[in-house]
């Protein structure tokens, strides 16, 4: 980090300004008011330190002011339960294709964002009867199968509105490649 940038954990007051809208915002009980919660600015601060670093929640330093790891941690799970961070990734994804900040020409599908537990729709059953290597050649497509066609091109109609299922359910994309149902 050069001098005079601001860390990449740091939350600039633009950004704030969209995030805290998206917080629950926690009932204190008057006859039982506890100790008063470390600001949300500051415990977000905490969970980016956390998620740049690598490091363990508990060896969170609290000389940094980001409250405890411990704090950093349930306040992520809390803000997680109601889709805070989902709703976040919408509003930003929707401001930048808005300003036209997108680039999809090298977009990538993975199954941390879209689950298909139960190999989707694009697998060949034929496929879990072939052993190991024969799967990733033809996955490669070094050397595919008689009958299998290439995976389709990320550009192409073929990604486009289509839906991908799992176990988890059917997940719909648009022609921008956003989840518009599941």
């Amino acid at each position: 980090m050069r001098r005079g940038e601001q860390p990449p954990w740091g939350v600039p007051d633009g950004l704030w300004q969209r995030i805290e809208p998206l917080l629950p915002k926690p009932e204190r009980n008057p006859r039982h008011p506890g100790r008063k919660r470390v600001p949300d600015r500051q415990v977000l601060c905490g969970i980016l330190f956390v998620l740049h670093t690598g490091i363990q929640w508990e060896f969170l330093p609290q000389q940094l002011g980001f409250g405890s790891g411990v704090t950093c941690w349930r306040r992520r799970e809390e803000w997680n339960r109601p889709g805070v961070w989902q709703r976040l990734h919408e509003v930003l994804l929707a401001e930048l294709r808005g300003a036209g900040k997108l680039d999809w020409s090298r977009a990538v599908i993975d199954s941390s964002h879209v689950r298909a537990a139960g190999r989707g729709t694009l697998a060949s059953p034929s496929m879990a009867n072939l052993p190991r290597q024969e799967v990733a050649r033809s996955a490669a497509g070094s050397r595919l199968r008689a009958g299998r066609r290439p995976p389709p091109d990320v550009g192409s109609q073929d990604l486009r509105d289509r839906s991908v299922s799992g176990r988890g359910g059917h997940v719909r994309l648009d022609d921008l490649r956003f989840r518009v149902a599941v």
